[in-house]
């Protein structure tokens, strides 16, 4: 007889509507240009959407140097500097923009305050592509990073500047909230988002990991260790009471020495793994276990995101 096991299944969990419109942006491109389509970088954070786009004749590279002539080229969900689409531009590729329509957002907010005159200060990971992605909307020196809430309260700003802040979408809500009081608290004048720059996805992901976490002993977050969502869910968990909260790619990551002893588990996704991740994981257990499923919804999701005029119009 298995032991018994439940699983708390976090809802909402998985992808979001940028990852699912990117996705969707590459397939069509492949349905109606014909393979090979070119993406540059990963379109999302996940390799099993990575070789399954592979498999219908997607090309990954990481440079527009290294996609052809004539050929057709996709930029990914986190968006890119503007010297890339320019510089596809030049060559006369026929290119497709999958950033994430809120990572626009922050894209144009970070426009207007630099018209505005602002010096602006981008609450992010360095390195990110999407970090690397919004200070490349501007001039050199024109955003300065702040990674940390020791980099908020030692930030040094350009003498008499006004200033103002943008932030990656995928942080962890309540570490940005406390970035973002100490700038507010050092420099009363700064100016904000008109709304919320953490999206909407990464928000409601967190919430559900805070309503599964206290009550279980063992969370697993689907994810990759390159997506920035999927690494704030683990240490959202653990900051909400589960402490034992573990990043995997597939159920092929888990080691079953994890659950002796447990018997009620969480499992979330971050916003680019597919549910069929999900699904392997929960049979996994089920090998092994008498799983009981339970879903622990906190909010409904139905945004959707219209695909570039070029592609929905054929």
């Amino acid at each position: 007889m298995q032991p018994p096991l439940t699983v708390l299944l976090a809802a909402p969990r998985g992808f979001c509507a940028g990852v699912d419109r990117a996705i969707q942006i590459v397939e069509r491109a492949l349905e109606q240009r014909g393979a090979p389509v070119y993406v540059r970088h990963e379109i999302v954070h996940n390799r099993t959407v990575v070789e399954s786009l592979e498999a219908k004749g997607a090309v990954f590279v990481e440079e527009l140097q290294d996609v052809p002539d004539n050929a057709t080229v996709v930029f990914s969900a986190h968006g890119v500097p503007k010297s890339v689409p320019a510089e596809a531009t030049r060559r006369e590729l026929d290119w497709l923009d999958a950033t994430c329509p809120l990572v626009g957002k922050v894209h144009r907010e970070a426009e207007r305050h630099h018209r505005a005159g602002h010096h602006i200060l981008l609450i992010g990971h360095r390195g990110h592509p999407e970090v690397i992605g919004t200070m490349g909307q501007l001039p050199d020196g024109a955003i300065t990073l702040v990674e940390t809430l020791a980099d908020a309260e030692s930030v040094a700003v350009p003498a008499g500047a006004r200033l103002a802040f943008v932030t990656q979408t995928t942080l962890s809500v309540d570490d940005t909230a406390a970035i973002v009081a100490t700038l507010q608290r050092r420099f009363p004048s700064i100016e904000g988002p008109r709304k919320e720059d953490i999206c909407y996805a990464t928000t409601n992901r967190q919430q559900a990991v805070k309503a599964i976490a206290p009550r279980a002993e063992l969370v697993l977050v689907l994810g990759a260790p390159n997506s920035s969502n999927s690494m704030r869910l683990v240490e959202v968990a653990a900051g909400a009471g589960c402490s034992n909260a573990r990043l995997i790619r597939s159920a092929d990551d888990i080691d079953w020495r994890w659950f002796d002893g447990i018997r009620t588990i969480g499992v979330t996704a971050g916003a680019s793994a597919p549910e069929l991740l999900v699904e392997q994981v929960i049979d996994a257990c089920r090998a092994r276990y008498d799983v009981t499923v339970e879903e622990v919804s906190v909010t409904r999701e139905d945004v959707q995101f219209k695909l570039p005029r070029s592609l929905s119009a054929a």
